[in-house]
């Protein structure tokens, strides 16, 4: 069953609540080693809200990193050659380790995606909300989607596969998705009873 779109209005809400949490300034968690975390933000979604979330991985003692989309409404292969690839060498190069990836709903399924294609790279993925099993959402995100798939075709034309955007694409976004996700990387899926 679909939640009503207005839910999300509840956000300021829960963002309030997080502000007066002892967990914001850093108390009674484990604290961070300095590893390198690359952010990817969600559909329609830019790294500029994940500010807040970055800061507080900074705080907990993380080296955070943008991923440098600036927003989420292109090709998912794209977008990994443009941005996410040097997010992550750039992080990599910066810390001499593997790096940490946290991405939100289609960012959690680009972070498992360009782990699969550098697992040289990278040491863990967690994916927040993001469809890992099939791709389901509100029928408004949905009718979105759809219009970013057709402006995707528009623009980029025989430089996209036909089916760009879809479940029946053949770029390797998909065919990293496809394959046996690299057992050297560590991965962890938290969703709510709404995403899962």
């Amino acid at each position: 069953m679909a939640l009503p779109i207005w839910s999300e209005l509840l956000a300021g809400v829960e963002f309030g609540f997080l502000w007066i949490s002892p967990v914001t300034l850093g108390y009674g968690i484990p604290h961070g080693d300095g590893s390198a975390v690359v952010l990817v933000p969600g559909f329609l979604g830019t790294d500029f809200y994940l500010t807040q979330f970055r800061s507080w991985l900074r705080r907990i003692g993380y080296r955070p990193y943008y991923s440098g989309i600036s927003m989420n409404a292109e090709c998912p292969n794209l977008l990994i050659q443009q941005y996410l690839h040097t997010a992550i060498q750039e992080a990599y190069k910066s810390t001499k380790r593997k790096i940490h990836i946290i991405g939100h709903s289609l960012g959690g399924t680009m972070a498992r995606a360009v782990a699969a294609q550098s697992p040289d790279r990278v040491a863990s993925v967690i994916t927040l909300g993001a469809p890992i099993q099939g791709l389901a959402g509100h029928p408004a995100v949905m009718r979105a989607a759809e219009l970013i798939r057709k402006r995707i075709l528009k623009r980029h034309g025989p430089g996209v596969f036909p089916g760009c955007y879809t479940a029946r694409c053949t770029c390797s976004f998909i065919e990293s998705l496809m394959g046996k996700f690299p057992k050297s990387v560590c991965q962890t899926a938290i969703y709510s009873k709404a995403t899962g």
